[in-house]
């Protein structure tokens, strides 16, 4: 095995970009997130604002519990696409073979580019230099011989990281760590390794491959191999996402239909919008919600054609919303909404539709031009 995969992951991607936008944030604490008023969370935390207790997917009226003076943006996030954009020109001057995870990290194998530019951690380092040069913002970087090691590498000296872990140093650098570094283990699955006296991935180790598959099925293999710093998968270019779609969770259980409608038309917003900046159309939306109990339901329905229309979408999941669901009392403390079976290209249009299409397609675009300058909650539908 030989250091040639990257693991590159942007620092406090949202907020660092707000920050390097408006230059009196600079060392301020950030959060990128929904209001408190209306129930939001928290999308990105500034490091500064980290030191408080505050992380992503917290709630954002308790993050301002913590440290009420920070400063809460609304996220911009077809301005966020675009840096991303910029960033992945940059992965590709060294490599094709790029596999982005998400708008602020990617994973690339640069096995065969060392005969142009130099070793893995040379391109690892001209990479992090040119990030900072020409985008002004911050990467921290792994090194190692796969996508696994990589991706712990990158985590191991944030912020401004850089580590490679070398085939010699592999153990060493893993049997330390707890055993929810592996990609796998859960709460549950920690829970019952504990239950073994099993805290570190060392002591994880000591268990052999058959008792970890009997205990945790197929799982169980994939930890034994992990554990050992194994990990075969590759690293697959244009790996294009097979959904879009983003949820909310309550502060409090929300039975008013009225008010979940509200947060389901926000959830389309903000799904179709980052669907119509990839270009992309969907065939089929998607419905979840978690009620009061955990119970969890989701619903789905094919659309007679490809579409990229707000409308479009809010009116499909919210006909699931109000008839699919099962009978009982609506106390939800989550929903969401998505969109898969995407697509790229024209989309075709029925025969009669035409004139409201091309109505509804004028409303998305100059929405989506405003929010783009102005933010998320410059433009909200009368409806809501």
């Amino acid at each position: 095995m030989t250091a040639s995969i990257l693991h590159i992951d942007m620092d406090a991607f949202f907020a660092s970009v707000e920050q390097r936008e408006n230059q009196s944030l600079m060392g301020q604490p950030v959060i990128v997130g929904g209001s408190a008023e209306r129930r939001g969370v928290v999308a990105a935390a500034s490091y500064e604002v980290r030191q408080f207790g505050v992380y992503s997917a917290m709630p954002t009226k308790t993050a301002l519990k913590l440290c009420p003076h920070a400063v809460v943006i609304v996220p911009r996030l077809a301005f966020y696409a675009e840096i991303s954009q910029q960033l992945r020109e940059i992965f590709f001057r060294y490599t094709p073979l790029v596999e982005p995870l998400s708008l602020d990290e990617a994973f690339l194998d640069v096995g065969g580019s060392e005969s142009l530019f130099g070793s893995a951690e040379v391109i690892g380092r001209r990479i992090k230099q040119e990030i900072k040069d020409e985008l002004h913002l911050v990467a921290s970087v792994g090194v190692a011989s796969n996508k696994y090691l990589a991706k712990l590498a990158s985590d191991a000296d944030k912020p401004d990281g850089f580590c490679i872990i070398k085939d010699e140093e592999v153990q060493s650098f893993l049997e330390p760590l707890p055993v929810k570094r592996i990609w796998g283990v859960g709460k549950a699955t920690e829970k019952k390794l504990t239950a073994l006296g099993v805290h570190t991935i060392k002591q994880l180790k000591s268990l052999t491959e058959e008792s970890l598959q009997r205990l945790f099925g197929k799982v169980g293999t994939q930890m034994w191999h992990l554990a050992r710093g194994l990990d075969a998968r590759e690293v697959v270019p244009d790996c294009r996402a097979k959904s879009i779609s983003n949820e909310q969770t309550f502060a409090e259980d929300v039975a008013d239909i009225g008010v979940l409608r509200e947060h389901l038309r926000d959830l389309v917003d903000q799904v179709s919008q980052r669907l119509r900046s990839a270009g992309l159309h969907a065939k089929t939306v998607n419905l979840k919600v978690r009620y009061h109990d955990f119970q969890t339901f989701t619903r789905s329905k094919t659309l007679s054609l490809p579409s990229d229309a707000t409308e479009v979408f809010y009116e499909t999941v919210n006909e699931m919303l109000e008839n699919r669901l099962p009978d009982r009392e609506l106390r939800l403390r989550l929903i969401g909404m998505g969109v898969s079976g995407l697509g790229s290209g024209v989309r075709q249009q029925g025969l009669f539709d035409q004139a409201d299409s091309k109505q509804r397609e004028k409303l998305d675009e100059v929405s989506d031009l405003i929010r783009d300058r102005f933010g998320d909650d410059a433009l909200r539908r009368g409806k809501t």
